[in-house]
């Protein structure tokens, strides 16, 4: 059987591209070019949600708490192999108020949840955490800003140490997309990644996941 990763994020996973308002087709989204890059032994799930938190209540909009939706996404793809969470963009909207600790708060139960699922391979939880990129200061200029408010990209520049502490506390892998990228987020709203983007994240993640989760 091949190996089942369970990609599980926000617009960022989903493959949203703020060009066209669309998203990234198959070619370019980083899910289906990890896929590519791992080859046959391993079958990528994509389970990226626009708005999606780690565990927070969105008040205008519905079904958006990734703890919510955690157990039946991982129960629908066992046995799960490798879960791959990468969340905490939306956590940062001043309508939630929380910091950047809080937010680590959020990862920490997400992952909690995770690793007590009946869904793991042989029964042995595998989870890689990692940071999303950086929401650039730019986007206070967009329209974005009207929703989501002010300091959400000082918040995200924040999640790295954060993050680092939650995943080693927990017993995860841990990457920061920040340290994978040399592409920007794209200079329409400057909170979502451009194609490049995804292409570089996807190299990354497969590098890693070849050479220190999967490793032959």
């Amino acid at each position: 059987m091949k190996r089942h990763i369970v990609c599980y994020g926000d617009s960022n996973t989903h493959g949203y591209c703020a060009v066209t308002g669309g998203r990234f087709d198959e070619e370019e989204r980083w899910t289906c070019l990890l896929q590519k890059y791992l080859g046959d032994g391993y079958l990528v799930h994509e389970e990226g949600l626009s708005g999606r938190t780690t565990c927070f209540d969105d008040p205008v909009h519905e079904g958006l708490s990734g703890l919510d939706f955690l157990y039946p996404c991982l129960m629908t793809h066992e046995p799960v192999d490798l879960l791959i969470i990468m969340l905490g963009t939306n956590d940062t909207k001043e309508r939630f108020g929380v910091s950047p600790a809080c937010i680590a708060l959020g990862l920490k139960r997400l992952i909690a949840k995770a690793k007590t699922t009946e869904c793991w391979k042989d029964g042995i939880p595998n989870i890689l955490v990692v940071t999303p990129q950086n929401i650039g200061r730019e986007y206070c200029t967009t329209p974005c800003a009207s929703t989501m408010g002010r300091g959400c990209a000082e918040k995200s520049e924040g999640l790295g140490k954060e993050y680092e502490i939650t995943a080693a506390a927990m017993g995860c892998h841990y990457l920061d997309a920040n340290a994978l990228l040399t592409a920007g987020p794209n200079d329409i709203d400057f909170m979502h990644l451009t194609e490049e983007g995804h292409g570089q994240l996807a190299a990354g993640l497969a590098s890693y996941i070849l050479g220190k989760v999967f490793p032959s």
